[in-house]
């Protein structure tokens, strides 16, 4: 990581793609629930996704990330935490495909990373 990226904002990533994960597929496992009463139940839980996403990118930003590395970071720690919670919580397998994306998306992390141009 260059001099001057601080850690902050992937711990913030990590706590915004908690939230809105489950925002967006906690429902799943709610189906006997109004659809409606899930919208805004995700909209409230998006609304504290947002309280650790825009800080994220912020401070990220301001301590020497571009907006295309905080972008990739952001995708990989989404694929780390949805894959968590397709397991543990809907009960999904991950097979070979999985980790063959997930392979893609550390190499697209490791081009966005070297160098600033």
């Amino acid at each position: 990581m260059p001099a001057g990226m601080t850690l902050t904002p992937l711990a913030l990533l990590v706590a915004s793609n908690l939230f809105m994960t489950i925002a967006w597929y906690g429902h799943l496992k709610f189906t006997d629930t109004r659809l409606w009463i899930v919208i805004l139940a995700s909209w409230g839980i998006a609304l504290i996704e947002y309280c650790f996403a825009v800080p994220a990118n912020r401070i990220g930003y301001l301590h020497g990330w571009s907006a295309g590395q905080l972008k990739i970071a952001q995708e990989i720690i989404t694929l780390l935490v949805f894959a968590g919670f397709a397991v543990l919580v809907l009960g999904e397998q991950l097979g070979w495909r999985h980790v063959g994306a997930f392979a893609c998306m550390v190499g697209a992390a490791c081009f966005m990373f070297l160098g600033r141009n």
